[in-house]
């Protein structure tokens, strides 16, 4: 095995594991009454965001989605300035305005998670037109949910970026239930990359708890979006773990689905990535666990410790936007 490779591996475990630990370190936190509002865990589809980010570069774009912590955290955010925008502190990504729903950072083209469902899309569209009209070699990657792939602006973006041949690679995470009704209630085609093809786009159902196989075709559309080829559509099939909300404790979950989820983890796949194509034992893979887990705490530490926005701040910067 390659060190590179193996380095690429270990990259994709890390980023997976601390998106998986920050939600429920974050969960702990809202109990604690430090997180004020609703919270959306992505836990359970880590594999998504992770995969697609690593086959990206830094002068691409993202949008994300009302359960986007896992998008901004494979965008590279920092975990201390993303902890402090949950708890309301002022050197939050938002000034801890926006907190669990609205996290962005333009400085790094985050252009921004999103409380309505789907509207990440025409955001999407939009900064690909821009790029299309500059000739940038760039492209934009779009999240959106299951239930947001209903949405009418969702459809609409999907036929704009067609007909305009925009360099977009729309992600549907279908976790198979909006808030706690299944796909099979709200739409008769369950297979919703099919939904692209209508539009002329180039689609793919795929397994997105498996973090090879999104980065793998994530990598192939996000090339040929750049060689003006876009846009394109990827179907991660995957499962959350847990009830729409933190407050929701998804009774609704059928047993058998919820038991062959904890088997088809992205973690344990990621994990067995490590141990059969990069050669790590599991000694390794705790060194791994053990030093993102202290980089998760200490930035817990740094928000708690970080001060809200005092009332003489706030009404200033309400005054200048």
């Amino acid at each position: 095995m390659k060190k590179n490779t193996e380095d690429f591996l270990v990259s994709l475990y890390t980023t997976m594991y601390k998106i998986r630990n920050f939600e429920e370190q974050a969960i702990k936190l809202y109990r604690q009454g430090h997180i004020r509002g609703y919270f959306h865990p992505y836990l359970g589809e880590e594999a998504i965001a992770t995969g697609v980010c690593a086959a990206m570069d830094g002068k691409d774009y993202i949008t994300s989605t009302h359960r986007g912590h896992g998008h901004c955290l494979a965008w590279g955010a920092d975990l201390k300035i993303m902890f402090a925008e949950l708890l309301g502190k002022e050197n939050g990504y938002c000034k801890g305005l926006g907190g669990s729903m609205h996290i962005a950072d333009y400085t790094k083209n985050n252009l921004g998670a999103n409380g309505i469902v789907g509207s990440g899309v025409p955001i999407a569209v939009g900064a690909a037109l821009g790029i299309s009209i500059r000739k940038e070699k760039q492209m934009v990657s779009t999240f959106v949910s299951d239930g947001g792939s209903n949405i009418g602006s969702f459809l609409e973006g999907l036929n704009l970026a067609a007909a305009w041949k925009l360099p977009v690679l729309f992600v549907i995470e279908n976790n198979q239930y909006a808030v706690s009704t299944r796909i099979e209630d709200s739409t008769a085609e369950t297979e919703l990359y099919k939904r692209g093809i209508g539009f002329g786009l180039e689609s793919v159902r795929l397994d997105g708890n498996d973090v090879l196989e999104v980065h793998k075709i994530a990598k192939s559309f996000i090339e040929r979006c750049k060689n003006g080829e876009g846009p394109f559509l990827m179907e991660c099939v995957t499962f959350r773990k847990s009830g729409h909300h933190v407050n929701d404790p998804g009774l609704y979950l059928p047993k058998e689905k919820v038991d062959y989820y904890k088997l088809h983890d992205p973690l344990l796949i990621g994990k067995k990535h490590l141990i059969e194509l990069a050669g790590l034992s599991e000694i390794d893979i705790v060194e791994i666990e053990k030093v993102a887990m202290a980089e998760i705490k200490a930035a817990i530490d740094f928000a708690i410790k970080s001060p809200e926005m005092s009332e003489e701040n706030f009404l200033k910067f309400v005054e200048e936007y």
